[in-house]
């Protein structure tokens, strides 16, 4: 690990500071799971299926928001719920210095990356994570530029939060599997649920209209390169790990649903 931290400019420390996983969970069991396996033997602070996540013993501490929705800014739930972290960390005693990620289910962070934040000395107070994105499974390889996920060394005043805070990527952090799920209805929820309740129109749920929604991107260059098909990939290289060990169980996920 000291040779690790040494190529990223950092210092090995003499031992290994406390990580916390900070996540918004709705409907990715799969992917909840697989990010819980990728990220252990590492401390993780979850009343259904509670069950499913008991190799994680008593590391996942969970709290359910019982904030009211608004249907005409969806996004200001999704605002409240993320000020709600707060409180929960507090609750799974989080201490200045501890190393808090900071992202949604489906941006996994990498046992790498989980170990330079646990061991390094010199990591920025907050560093993005630069996360491999996919759309659909991951045979389906869009870039690079999923970066909203971070991590902080927690200090007071930390704020659980989704987007830019400063300058600093860590390259190749993980990866970001956006829309993977298993079934229909899967999506059908997703598509329904507060933050794309601006896609809620007739038309959309009709089927009559799929196409008005431009990829969100910032840049004109961005938006063209997301506007055709996306080129499939058959390599299950750097994938998280628990997904090729239960292979079997997540076939969906892998390229050509072997």
């Amino acid at each position: 690990m000291g040779v690790l931290c040494k190529l990223h400019g950092w210092e090995l420390r003499r031992s290994p500071r406390r990580l916390f996983d900070a996540v918004l969970f709705s409907n990715e069991l799969d992917l909840l799971e697989i990010r819980y396996r990728e990220l252990l033997p590492h401390p993780l602070f979850f009343e259904e299926n509670q069950s499913r996540f008991r190799f994680a013993g008593g590391k996942i501490l969970s709290g359910a928001f019982a904030g009211k929705g608004d249907r005409r800014d969806p996004f200001t739930m999704e605002g409240q719920q993320r000020g709600f972290f707060a409180s929960l960390l507090r609750r799974a005693g989080v201490a200045p210095g501890d190393a808090v990620i900071m992202s949604d289910t489906d941006e996994i962070p990498s046992q790498h990356t989980a170990a330079l934040l646990r061991w390094c000395d010199g990591v920025p107070p907050v560093l993005h994570l630069e996360l491999r994105q996919y759309l659909y499974s991951f045979e389906f390889p869009v870039d690079s530029g999923s970066w909203r996920a971070t991590a902080h060394l927690f200090r007071q005043g930390t704020q659980y939060r989704h987007s830019r805070q400063g300058e600093l990527l860590l390259a190749d952090a993980g990866w970001h599997c956006s829309f993977c799920f298993r079934s229909i209805e899967d999506f059908v929820f997703k598509m329904r649920a507060y933050s794309h309740a601006d896609r809620d129109t007739g038309d959309h749920l009709q089927g009559e209209d799929l196409f008005d929604m431009l990829p969100e991107e910032y840049t004109f260059r961005e938006l063209i390169k997301k506007m055709g098909p996306i080129p499939r990939s058959s390599s299950a290289v750097h994938l998280p790990s628990s997904l090729i060990q239960n292979a079997d169980r997540f076939q969906y996920l892998l390229p050509g649903d072997v």
